[in-house]
């Protein structure tokens, strides 16, 4: 098979899924816009699977698949082109995308049949899928752009859904609004980065730019250091990162199958692909390259402390993202690009299965989202449990049994005993596991032990089970294809991506350390799920007691986020405003209106004179003949 054949039609059927959606979803029959919906991403992610064979068995190593659509427009040299590019790097993100996607597709059949926007919805997830696959699959820069738009255009839509007559209206509103700016921020710096590439290099083109680089810049010179900092802005923008992060938490604004969405399959994660796609620029600025390690590590910290102290399930699972990027991040930073995209797979995972999970505990509840409000629901919702419980320890990563503890193990050893590594990086790393393990078994012993508090109006269906139990099996076997070295280093997954990008370099001997660390990570996690079981598990937890603003002034400090958002707000917003309050003032302003009222009342006494009576109209006549006529003689 030519894959060059085909790779159009990996993007084409979620578009041609929204287009149908979006012009003729109010004609088509209810029950077979889920049908549409989900069938289209379910092709996308069958040809996805044929391609990824095909080429894996067909290609050589580091292979680069590309096909050439058509020629934008032409300004003298100036032609982008619509090219396609598929290699190890994008194959495992398009296979991501595709087959998460469908299966959060699948469970939003169950979970938004009775939304009056069903096919709105659908259409929306469709364009959502197809804008990240146009992003990673892009061949050049103003295409990758094209892709990272709209994947921000979907989120506000998406996140905003629930405009209509709803008490939450206009908080859905405010967060669909703080998405878009937030993220806004980033993408300027990212563009800014884009002219710098485009002049430097004159071409469009990410290979011929990565091939370039090396040749034209020296290591850590202030071109490089600018063009990879601008582009570590458009990443921490989408990924939510420091300083950008406040926008995520709010966007669980959005229907639970969004939320999944975003966080495991699309637009956060499109900030580690950016880094990982442009890898030798920043291994060019090892400046920046740290700064995004240093970055990671302080953000998986921060937002771990955060996560601690929430009492809404959703909001838990969001700064869990936050934290579990960083751990990407911090994986790029001490130049672990393979470790990151295993992490990032395996995250997909874990997180769309707990974001589902969770919304089928919310769909079970009325929608309740308040984990003090659950509780005793093992027995009710058995299914959920079990995949919800085997997606919270792949997120703990409890040692040797989930797939989370091999990727989160990888990221460790490496930001220790990588060349780039350091022992406080790596420590940020170990006490965010014991933060992660701990929040990770708060919500489940919140959520499914102890006394129920709202009983169960709804029992899933197959849609939503399925798709659950699909991503519950992954979550603990599919680490298993990249094994540590004390573990006979199987790792066909690191080789097959280090043909792509760069391989790490270490600096200790993987015989004498990576078994103790693994002994400290480990330990960590399974010492934060006994005492979240001590803690949460035996008492009958209440708000007032554990994880609310009630609980102190730490507890309110990690449940507002760290006040980053009041910090914002003092520093920007009420400056901004107060600015724009004057600038409405001013004297430039004064002019332009008078002007304008000068011509309203000019038009209040011309009009004056039209009003239908042949003898004023002569009289006009009269005088303006008088008045030309003394002009004439007297000049």
């Amino acid at each position: 098979m030519n894959i060059a054949e085909i790779l159009w039609l990996i993007p084409f059927f979620p578009l041609a899924g929204f287009l149908i959606l979006a012009f003729f979803g109010k004609k088509i029959q209810r029950s077979l816009v889920p049908v549409i919906g989900s069938g289209v991403i379910g092709i996308s992610a069958l040809i996805t699977i044929v391609a990824g064979i095909s080429f894996m068995n067909n290609s050589e190593p580091g292979a680069v698949i590309e096909q050439h659509l058509w020629t934008w427009f032409r300004i003298g040299d100036f032609h982008p082109e619509i090219t396609l590019h598929l290699d190890g790097l994008s194959l495992i993100f398009i296979f991501v995308i595709t087959f998460v996607g469908f299966l959060i597709h699948v469970f939003s059949s169950e979970y938004m049949k009775h939304d009056d926007g069903y096919s709105r919805f659908f259409a929306y997830m469709n364009l959502f899928v197809c804008s990240m696959l146009i992003l990673v699959l892009a061949n050049d820069l103003l295409l990758l752009y094209l892709g990272w738009e709209g994947v921000g255009l979907c989120s506000f839509l998406l996140i905003g859904f629930y405009y209509g007559d709803t008490k939450d209206a206009e908080k859905n509103a405010l967060a669909a609004r703080k998405s878009f700016l937030v993220t806004r921020i980033g993408d300027t710096s990212m563009i800014l980065g884009f002219f710098l590439l485009v002049k430097t290099f004159n071409t469009l083109n990410i290979s011929e730019i990565l091939q370039a680089a090396p040749s034209v810049w020296e290591t850590d010179s202030t071109t490089a250091i600018w063009a990879a900092a601008l582009l570590l802005g458009g990443a921490l923008g989408k990924s939510a990162q420091l300083p950008l992060q406040t926008w995520l938490p709010d966007a669980m604004a959005g229907p639970s199958p969004v939320s999944a969405l975003i966080h495991a399959a699309t637009m956060v994660t499109a900030g580690v692909y950016l880094l990982t796609r442009t890898y030798v620029l920043f291994e060019l600025a090892p400046t920046v390259q740290m700064a995004v390690a240093i970055i990671g590590a302080a953000t998986l910290f921060i937002a771990s402390c955060s996560a601690l102290a929430q009492d809404d399930i959703k909001r838990v699972l969001a700064y869990s993202t936050i934290s579990q990027i960083g751990y990407m991040f911090l994986a790029c930073g001490v130049g672990a690009w393979s470790a990151a995209i295993f992490h990032f797979m395996i995250h997909a995972f874990f997180k769309a299965l707990l974001f589902l999970g969770a919304g089928a505990v919310i769909l079970a509840l009325h929608h309740e989202q308040n984990m003090f409000k659950m509780g005793g629901l093992r027995k009710k919702l058995p299914v959920v449990f079990w995949t919800f419980l085997f997606g919270s320890a792949a997120l703990a990563s409890i040692p040797l049994i989930t797939a989370g503890f091999y990727s989160k193990d990888a990221i460790l050893w490496y930001s220790f005993a990588g060349e780039k590594g350091s022992i406080w990086l790596w420590l940020a790393g170990v006490v965010s596991a014991f933060l992660t393990a701990l929040y990770t078994f708060r919500m489940v012993f919140l959520t499914f032990f102890g006394e129920q508090k709202t009983e169960v109006s709804h029992q899933p269906g197959l849609a939503i089970k399925v798709p659950l139990i699909i991503l519950g099996i992954l979550s603990l076997v599919a680490g298993f294809i990249e094994l540590p070295h004390n573990f006979g280093h199987f790792a066909p997954f690191s080789e097959f991506l280090d043909k792509v990008l760069s391989p790490v370099k270490l600096v200790a001997s993987p015989a004498i350390g990576e078994g103790i660390l693994q002994l400290v990570a480990g330990g960590l996690a399974l010492m934060g799920l006994f005492l979240a079981w001590r803690m949460y598990g035996k008492a009958n937890a209440t708000q007032q007691q554990f994880g609310s603003p009630a609980a102190g002034g730490t507890f309110n400090f990690f449940y507002n986020g760290w006040n980053f958002d009041k910090l914002y707000d003092i520093l920007f917003v009420k400056p901004l405003v107060w600015l724009s309050r004057i600038d409405e003032k001013d004297f430039v302003d004064s002019i332009y209106k008078g002007i304008g009222r000068l011509n309203i009342e000019m038009n209040g006494a011309l009009s004056r004179t039209q009003n239908g009576k042949l003898r004023y109209y002569l009289l006009g006549l009269g005088l303006g003949a008088m008045i030309v006529l003394t002009l004439i003689l007297v000049k």
